[in-house]
Order: structure tokens, then sequence, then C-alpha cells
């Protein structure tokens, strides 16, 4: 999601829902603006010392390549995407869309968000990315919009059976209003024990808890960061007695 501080992002309707029965960072800040450098960090561990939006080719690499490598499968729905990653238009944006970015070209599991219902009902990927469009991500359109969105698109998931033995879903804001760039993070999944944090997390955490959970080797600034264990601890399941 874009551009909103936590104390913005927070009065959304839905997801104040969603805070009210998951998880909650609530001492987390984004690294960087504008947005590229924050999807980067997010995605590789490192912002690469870039300050703007433009195009930039980086080595091959990021989590999308671990994931790959490590024989499990990942997928990126880009909302609004209409041809190719590197040439659609508006409402999709190529600076929140960081696959490109590691060895210039678009990966083939870079696809239009059109594909999302029909995955989700079938085989979900290890690994799931999703980037809302310029009005759904509350960039272009208001917060009302945004929180619409995502009351449409988070029961898909929530859905799923990935999610439900053992998923986690985590939905962050890329850079925040406010001079502390602080950001709401949201940390869902079946069975939340601990339901806020107000522990120093940043997007190298999300990474890292992306990682560990997918047994990755860190990548970056993800290597020191301190992921979000605390949040991610479930109640234990109560198994029936037998008779």
């Amino acid at each position: 999601m874009e551009n909103r501080s936590y104390s913005q992002a927070i009065t959304g309707t839905y997801v104040a829902q969603l805070a009210a029965k998951y998880a909650v960072a609530t001492n987390y800040h984004g690294v960087s603006h504008p947005s590229l450098p924050n999807y980067l960090a997010l995605t590789s561990g490192s912002t690469w010392g870039i300050a703007d939006d433009g195009w930039h080719a980086l080595p091959a690499g990021g989590i999308g390549a671990q994931v790959t490598n490590a024989g499990m499968t990942w997928r990126a729905y880009m909302d609004g995407m209409s041809g190719t990653c590197k040439a659609s238009g508006y409402p999709y944006a190529l600076k929140h869309d960081p696959f490109p970015y590691y060895g210039s070209d678009c990966p083939s599991q870079v696809v239009p968000f059109s594909q999302f219902k029909q995955d989700m009902a079938g085989s979900v990927p290890n690994f799931v990315w999703i980037t809302p469009d310029l009005c759904h991500d509350g960039h272009d359109c208001s917060s009302e919009a945004a929180d619409t969105w995502l009351s449409q698109t988070i029961p898909i998931i929530l859905e799923t059976a990935a999610w439900k033995d053992g998923g986690l879903l985590l939905i962050t804001w890329d850079e925040g209003e406010d001079t502390a760039n602080h950001v709401l993070t949201l940390v869902i999944h079946p069975g939340t024990l601990i339901h806020t944090s107000d522990r120093a997390y940043d997007h190298y955490s999300t990474l890292a808890t992306i990682e560990d959970r997918l047994g990755l080797p860190r990548l970056g600034q993800a290597a020191k960061a301190s992921p979000m264990d605390d949040l991610t601890v479930s109640m234990p399941r109560l198994m029936p007695l037998g008779g």
C-alpha cells in the first residue's frame, strides 16, 4: 500500500477490523523516500543507494530469485498491468514492481492481477506478492478507495487452504507522510496470539521474516534486522481426544 502514515492508515474501516483481529507492528517504519527504494529494501535487503523512482538496472537477484533457486514457487500479481511489466501504462506503476529491476528483465512469475482469483482457487505458490494499482494502493485515490480494495481482496486470501494451514499474510505501506516515516504493518495468520508489538521494525524486518519462514538466507540488511517473530506466534492447536 502507498503513502500513508500509521495514524492515517489505521483509520480505514476494513483495516481497523483486521488490526482488531490479527496482529499489528505499532513501531514499524519505512527505510527511505520515495517509493522505489522501499520496494527494493523489501525484496533485496538494500536500497542500492537509490533515492528516486526512475529506472535502474540492478544485478540479478532478490527474493524472487532466491525462491526459484530453492526449488519453490512464487508469483507477483500486478494490479493494472496490461502488457509486459516494463511496458504497461497507468494505473500500473513500474516503480511499485521491484522484480524487473533485478537483472533488467520481466520474470515470468510477474503476472497481471487478473490471474489472482483463479490462482488462489488452485495451487497457491509458496511466496505471493501483490502490488495494487495507483488508485487501489491509495497513491492517487482516497484512503476509502484503498480500504475498499483491501476488503475485496484479503478475504480471497483468507479463504485459501494455503493461508488456513499455517499461512502468513503481511500488509504494509511503503512510506509514511510524517517525519518519522511511521507506517502500518499488519501480520495476519491463523491463531494469532499476540496482537500488538512496539518493537522497532522496518522493511528489512519484513524481508527477514519472509526469508526465515521459507528457510532462505537473509539478503543484505535483512541479515541484521529483527524478524517479526513475536507477532508470528500462533496459539497451539487443540487436538480432539479420541474415544
